[in-house]
């Protein structure tokens, strides 16, 4: 998924959606292996072992990941037997990835000497590629691991919106990603349907900020359209007549969304212009006035020479400015 993995690396990627597996791992597990989801206990709740993971596979070169996780869960059956889930988001082919399966599969059984179920979630937009078994075979010597896979482009966007399960709206965010590559004008509209929908789900608070911040991660937008789905995102929260603000720029995320408005203004005055001077950049660092922030990013691409914009900026360096 070229796109995708252009709009941010897999640090970028890993922090919002390890939150979302954390919150959603049981609706994770019920929408991409429903198998597995039947047969465990939920009731006893689940661990998970991150730390535990870091340390089994910390000295492996085996490539770049979205994200991976290691889970205790227990089973059906009355007994007190637990084991383990080790789940991979694969964002991109990688010709390694069946191997890197197998060896953290053996690595984790070797330590907790447990069952160990290995799943893949493959992110890409290649449909061929399908890695399910790492095998390796010498005189008769056989070692090897056949692993369940979910291709997300296999998924169907029609059931997925009408699907109960947040996390088939953060497929759909997905798919409708790669749907829209280069369409940034129907991407904001589909991000706008979608929204809507999270926010009519009645879920909490934190649930929804939790899910805004992957879909906002996948579905990224240019400057002229996130100005207009902004507005929009508002009205539809205003229509819905929400008890609170659920967008991630209130409650002390305003500095990130002035953080990224400043970006913008300075991505492409210097895309505009060439090398943005010192004395702009520390004038801009000065602003925290939303709407002036959204008013210099539309002037950042109208203006027809530097000047023009270092007008519009607050006079004295260090003044604040004060939010609307």
């Amino acid at each position: 998924m070229a796109e995708t993995l252009e709009s941010g690396g897999s640090d970028d990627f890993d922090s919002p959606w390890k939150e979302a597996l954390e919150r959603f791992f049981a609706e994770f597990i019920e929408l991409f292996f429903p198998h597995a989801h039947r047969e465990i206990d939920w009731s006893r709740g689940y661990d998970f072992l991150d730390q535990e993971l870091q340390a089994v596979v910390r000295d492996a070169e085996l490539g770049k990941r979205w994200a991976d996780r290691l889970v205790r869960v227990w089973r059906k059956g009355g007994d007190e037997e637990w084991v383990l889930i080790h789940l991979e988001i694969q964002g991109q082919v990688d010709p390694d990835f069946a191997r890197r399966m197998y060896v953290y599969n053996y690595r984790i059984f070797d330590r907790y000497a447990r069952k160990v179920a290995s799943f893949a979630v493959l992110a890409d937009d290649r449909k061929r590629w399908r890695p399910r078994e790492f095998r390796s075979e010498l005189w008769g010597s056989v070692a090897g691991l056949r692993f369940p896979t979910a291709k997300l482009i296999d998924f169907d966007p029609e059931e997925l919106e009408k699907n109960g399960n947040p996390i088939a709206l953060l497929a759909l965010a997905h798919l409708k990603t790669i749907a829209t590559r280069h369409k940034h004008g129907e991407r904001a509209q589909w991000k706008l349907r979608i929204i809507r929908d999270l926010y009519q789900r009645g879920m909490s608070r934190q649930e929804i900020i939790d899910l805004l911040r992957v879909i906002d991660w996948l579905m990224r937008l240019e400057p002229p359209e996130k100005l207009e789905f902004l507005k929009a995102k508002a009205q539809i929260e205003r229509e819905l007549k929400m008890p609170y603000i659920t967008s991630w720029e209130r409650d002390g995320e305003k500095r990130g969304q002035l953080q990224a408005f400043r970006q913008s203004v300075l991505d492409l005055l210097q895309e505009r212009f060439g090398e943005v001077s010192e004395a702009t950049v520390d004038r801009l660092e000065t602003i925290d006035d939303s709407d002036l922030m959204r008013r210099l990013v539309v002037a950042a691409s109208t203006i027809s020479k530097p000047t023009e914009f270092e007008k519009l900026l607050p006079k004295r360096r260090g003044a604040r400015q004060k939010d609307a």
